[in-house]
């Protein structure tokens, strides 16, 4: 039989590895400090606003202990959202989508940014001079991300579909060597890369601009996210979005600084402003993910229901309602 004192340092001892497994996975307070949230993110400009609450330090008035860790792919920040790895996530429309057909545990929580300048980019030998011309041709593309349904918005503007092209699954940085080669004829990628893509292949550089796709930048929760820390996150990102708006240079300076080399100043000076901020849940977004939904059940074949209510649904207001209530006009 233990004696006392021992007993006591076992149960001692028990109490401080449950709190150490509470704090490792970001799903419970830190002992002695405010509660921790993990973020995973992806476009460092559809979520400026993180990057902007990151690098002025807005969480901690907030009573939280964020952590952002940046991914690939909005399809990676996902993933890792889904998979525990984080709590909440900043995400394209389309990979939300897609886990909401499948059946996963997610909760739209913001529509935070929307980008609508997209590239399909060529070469000049290829003679790609209108979406008509990708009939037949190989074109990369990072499937299951935004970049691919912004592909399937530029084949249905002549009334082709993925069928009538050679679609090759590529990693976003992939696309820039890929067409140097001459393995595809034509890529879409994220905007990231569109000057690397024109160094690259110098004259032989083409693209042909799209505006008929509007991606959007969610901010999504995950099974372990708290209603209380998500909605400390979006006051955080609110006063954000503020700061973006009262002086876009230094917001664009400090996305350059989280970005920690990945971004150059050059893109982030002339693509930021492309980008509408502003967090919102609205009928536009329910109206674009219901015909997202649509196609993916198309092309990916995937289970799910996509009309309005079963995807309403995935909508989770609370938390914006409780920090800005006219921002939220879905219903």
């Amino acid at each position: 039989m233990l004696r006392p004192r021992a007993l006591a340092a076992l149960l001692t001892a028990a109490l401080l590895c449950a709190l150490t497994s509470a704090c490792a996975d970001g799903s419970g307070p830190a002992v002695g400090g405010p509660p921790a949230v993990s973020l995973a993110a992806s476009d460092h400009l559809g979520g400026a606003p993180v990057y902007v609450a990151q690098e002025r330090g807005l969480w901690s008035a907030e009573g939280i202990d964020a952590t952002v860790t940046t991914h690939p792919t909005g399809r990676d920040a996902l993933n890792a959202v889904l998979g525990g790895q984080a709590q909440l996530g900043v995400v394209g429309d389309l990979p939300a989508v897609t886990a909401a057909l499948g059946g996963r545990e997610l909760r739209i929580v913001a529509d935070l940014s929307r980008f609508s300048d997209w590239r399909l980019l060529t070469r000049t030998d290829r003679q790609i001079t209108g979406f008509a011309a990708l009939k037949g041709r190989k074109v990369g593309v990072p499937q299951g991300t935004n970049v691919e349904y912004a592909l399937s918005r530029m084949l249905a503007s002549v009334q082709l579909t993925a069928a009538d092209v050679t679609v090759v699954n590529l990693a976003p940085n992939q696309v820039t060597s890929a067409l140097a080669r001459g393995d595809v004829d034509a890529g879409v990628t994220f905007p990231g890369f569109y000057d690397p893509a024109r160094t690259a292949l110098g004259e032989r550089y083409a693209e042909l601009p799209f505006t008929g796709y509007t991606a959007r930048t969610l901010l999504v929760a995950g099974p372990k996210a708290t209603e209380e820390t998500t909605t400390a996150v979006l006051r955080a990102l609110l006063k954000a979005q503020r700061e973006i708006a009262a002086d876009p240079a230094a917001a664009r300076k400090a996305v350059l600084a989280q970005s920690k080399g990945a971004l150059q100043a050059g893109y982030v000076d002339a693509f930021q402003p492309r980008y509408g901020y502003g967090a919102t849940l609205s009928p536009e977004l329910l109206a674009q993910l219901e015909g997202e939904a649509a196609w993916a059940k198309a092309a990916q074949s995937l289970p799910g229901s996509a009309d309005r209510t079963a995807l309403l649904r995935h909508l989770h207001p609370a938390p914006l309602t409780a920090v800005d209530p006219a921002a939220v006009t879905v219903h």
